[in-house]
């Protein structure tokens, strides 16, 4: 059965792999939630050391600069929560249980009402990390929800277990959920995803002497895929998702 629109939460948490991939996969989303008073956090596993095609590039510099492209992409998404990284080396993300329990912690400490991921489950996924996130949001999720998971966290740090409403996972071969957006929150989804300078070549398609077009190009791109989510889903504009029912 095909759904549109969760309630819209009191507070949400979007896990990603990288640095802009929270963006890709819900920015819009996570925009309209903002604007309605949704106090939005997102969890990067990852330190995005790999994302460039300069085999040359200062990785230590790398890692810093897509922190700080990812705080601004936060603001243009309107989000007032808090922005964490577990710090995991790029390309390298394992789903082990010491990550597990520190993103179960994470859970319990934001008790979000909505979690978001990437779907572990698509075919064919080339990158590693994607698949590993995925996994690591859901085992977590079912972790921070049962009390007999780490009742040290409630022994020493009062954090007992939390049990959010939905799980929304993000770039689903097989979307039966869709989140209404219009222009301005794809607006700001993509003017988020533009925070990500470092990322222009290797994954925007837009090069250093770029004018503007490639940019717009970008943009358009981003507006297009929502307008195919939204006609699967009957609406105008949507982002799509697996909904993961009795959480």
């Amino acid at each position: 059965m095909t759904t549109v629109d969760v309630a819209s939460p009191a507070r949400a948490l979007a896990i990603g792999a990288h640095p802009d991939d929270i963006e890709f996969g819900c920015g819009a989303t996570l925009a309209k939630w903002s604007q309605a008073g949704c106090e939005v956090s997102l969890l990067i596993c990852t330190d995005g050391s790999k994302g460039t095609w300069d085999i040359n590039a200062d990785t230590a510099a790398l890692v810093d600069c897509r922190r700080k492209e990812q705080f601004r992409a936060a603001e243009r998404l309107g989000v007032t929560g808090e922005v964490r990284f577990l710090g995991e080396v790029d390309g390298e993300l394992q789903v082990t249980l010491t990550l597990r329990r520190r993103i179960a912690q994470v859970i319990r400490e934001l008790r979000p009402e909505v979690v978001l991921g990437h779907d572990p489950f698509k075919r064919w996924r080339l990158h590693p990390d994607h698949r590993a996130a995925g996994f690591l949001c859901m085992d977590a999720l079912l972790a921070a929800r049962d009390p007999h998971f780490y009742r040290e966290l409630l022994r020493d740090h009062g954090l007992a277990h939390h049990r959010p409403n939905e799980l929304l996972l993000f770039e689903s071969e097989a979307p039966d959920h869709f989140e209404q957006v219009d222009q301005n929150q794809i607006t700001a989804k993509v003017n988020a995803l533009l925070a990500h300078e470092s990322q222009f070549e290797s994954t925007h398609g837009i090069s250093s002497d770029d004018d503007g077009a490639q940019a717009a190009a970008f943009g358009a791109g981003i507006f297009e895929e929502c307008r195919s989510a939204g006609i699967r889903a009957g609406v105008g504009l949507a982002e799509a998702f697996k909904r993961v029912e009795h959480v």
